[in-house]
């Protein structure tokens, strides 16, 4: 059985639940090819039963479940996909376990008193940079967002003691970016950081920073295309928190 089921366990289940752990059972050789949403239609109940029924029988989630079965079903096709999936959630996992509420929550009072943001980001990570600019647009802050290298070095210069520069890098180690958090420092300016890198020069040279994790296993080695979800999980957080609680 894909889930072992003792007097203790089965005491802890409702009706439904239980309902839910023998129909995964009995349908072991599926589960790594079925959703959530899949099961739940099958057992008339919902998602988040099915997430909670599978929990309670000793097991981390749903996606734990289906990473098990996909292991033993020999199929080498469905054991390198659930790998695949498995990778973004476990990077999705260990973003949110290492982001400190409190750093956050600093980071969010500081965007509030400020009088204007400006967002700089480099390469991939400017399409992060660009949507969390855009949203604090929408929610009524003066943000700008800056991608041209030229630009942002020249206005970082320009900078007042009451705004702000906020900088999402993969690496840390973009020479643009060093150099406009240089030229806030001068300035006066407070600077925020969102990275990937604990050895980035960048935390250094910034108020506030938070680092995401990021996974060392790369899918195209090529090209500096690494995950930017990391960070798009730090910005969402961000403009979530403020969207619903100002």
């Amino acid at each position: 059985m894909l889930i072992e089921l003792n007097k203790g366990i089965i005491e802890q289940l409702t009706k439904t639940e239980l309902e839910i752990i023998k129909y995964i059972n009995q349908n072991e050789g599926r589960m790594s090819e079925l959703s959530i949403v899949d099961i739940a239609f099958d057992t008339f109940s919902s998602p988040s039963t099915v997430s909670r029924a599978v929990r309670k029988c000793g097991v981390n989630g749903f996606n734990e479940l289906r990473y098990r079965s996909s292991m033993q079903t020999g199929k080498e096709e469905v054991s390198n996909m659930a790998d695949v999936m498995n990778k973004s959630l476990i990077e999705a996992q260990r973003v949110i376990e290492q982001t400190s509420v409190s750093s956050i929550l600093e980071i969010i009072k500081m965007i509030n008193q400020v009088s204007r943001i400006y967002v700089i980001a480099r390469g991939l990570t400017e399409y992060v940079g660009e949507e969390f600019s855009l949203k604090l647009q929408l929610l009524g802050y003066d943000s700008v967002f800056i991608r041209d290298p030229n630009i942002m070095m020249r206005k970082s210069q320009q900078l007042n003691s009451d705004e702000l520069l906020i900088v999402f890098s993969l690496n840390g180690k973009t020479k643009e970016l060093l150099q406009s958090v240089e030229n806030a420092n001068v300035c006066g300016a407070k600077v925020i950081t969102c990275c990937s890198s604990e050895k980035s020069q960048l935390l250094e040279l910034s108020d506030l920073s938070i680092v995401g994790y990021r996974d060392a296993n790369d899918s195209i080695k090529e090209y500096e295309v690494a995950s930017r979800l990391s960070l798009q999980i730090v910005a969402r957080i961000v403009i979530d928190y403020i969207a619903l609680y100002g």
